[in-house]
């Protein structure tokens, strides 16, 4: 064999294992990337609750097949850095003390919850039946005020506004005592429980305060919504 044609041997040799090591390489970075990838999601799930009757989804988004970390042979360093709220898109800062990189990860979190919605399209004036009602999954984001997980909570209720199909009833949409409605007066304390006839002088929701008219001393009162066409007194 001449000095030529090892020379050339040589250079393949060199060719190819510089090739397998490269394949390696990239295999390694996809696999630390999918490590990173979890870590994250691991993160957010760690801080936040799943609660008993909603739905909880926690995807990482994918990150670009380009970039370069190496091995870590320590556990990853997460946390979510500033004021973030846990909700919607989320951003994860993942890290390995020993190679001293980090990288940021974004985070899909998406959190279900039972809400009453509209089984049909409710007009402004309309009393809420059972069959106007159902009960689905809605992402907890999207849900501001007072909210109700169960129909029998607002059935018998006032729509205060036009409420689309699928969307859900709010505290604002209804009034559970509407103004000049005859309402029952529950007041106790220490066991005692009193119960008498008023009339509403304004409109209000679960849990809001009203003004009330005790129909027999006519004396006007601040009374809690406790559930249509009920308020309660705490003396």
């Amino acid at each position: 064999m001449t000095g030529r044609t090892q020379f050339t041997l040589c250079l393949i040799f060199i060719g190819i294992l510089c090739g397998f090591l490269s394949m390696n390489a990239i295999a390694a970075s996809d696999n630390m990337l999918s490590n990173v990838r979890e870590a994250a999601a691991d993160h957010i799930r760690s801080l936040v609750d799943k609660p008993e009757r909603g739905e909880l989804d926690i995807t990482a988004s994918e990150l670009d097949n380009r970039l370069r970390i190496g091995d870590c042979q320590d556990a990853l360093d997460t946390s979510v850095p500033g004021k973030q709220s846990l909700t919607g898109n989320v951003t994860v800062l993942v890290s390995c003390p020993s190679t001293n990189w980090q990288v940021y990860v974004p985070v899909q979190v998406s959190l279900l919850l039972p809400r009453v919605v509209a089984a049909r399209p409710l007009a402004r004036g309309a009393v809420i039946a059972d069959s106007d009602l159902q009960v689905r999954q809605v992402e907890s984001r999207y849900q501001r005020g007072i909210v109700f997980e169960y129909p029998e909570q607002i059935i018998g209720s006032t729509v205060k506004r036009n409420i689309n199909m699928g969307e859900a009833v709010l505290g604002n949409d209804i009034c559970l005592v509407c103004r000049n409605d005859s309402v029952l007066i529950r007041a106790g304390q220490s066991g005692l429980n009193i119960v008498t006839k008023g009339t509403a002088l304004s409109d209000g929701s679960l849990g809001e305060d009203i003004r009330v008219q005790n129909n027999k001393s006519r004396r006007i009162i601040n009374a809690t919504i406790t559930a249509v066409g009920e308020v309660t007194v705490k003396y």
